[in-house]
């Protein structure tokens, strides 16, 4: 049995909806940036799968194979900013539960 790109799609879609179930169902503002997380990387799984199985060697695999690097550095910047917030949310509210935080809306 060969690997194909079906495959990876049908990874990356199962990634992609445990993500988003993820960010839909938490109430935990680590666990929604974890779910954010899930559904970057099931966006990389598509690039690189496409890069490798529908360009196969022109140079625009290539760019299948760099964008995920981008959208690596861009997630750990929100990684970063997000948990920044969280840390504050935490130190005013001493919860990081996104139901208390609603009083933000005001």
């Amino acid at each position: 049995m060969t690997v194909g790109l079906e495959h990876f799609l049908v990874v990356a879609a199962l990634l992609f909806g445990i993500g988003f179930y993820t960010v839909v169902t938490r109430k935990n503002a680590v666990a929604i940036l974890m779910g954010v997380e899930i559904i970057l990387n099931a966006a990389n799984l598509n690039f690189v799968a496409f890069s490798r199985y529908a360009w196969g060697g022109t140079p625009a695999a290539l760019a299948g194979q760099v964008i995920p690097v981008f959208v690596i550095m861009i997630a750990a910047a929100e990684a970063a900013v997000g948990l920044a917030i969280v840390l504050a949310i935490f130190s005013n509210w001493r919860t990081i539960d996104t139901g208390v935080t609603t009083s933000l809306r005001d």
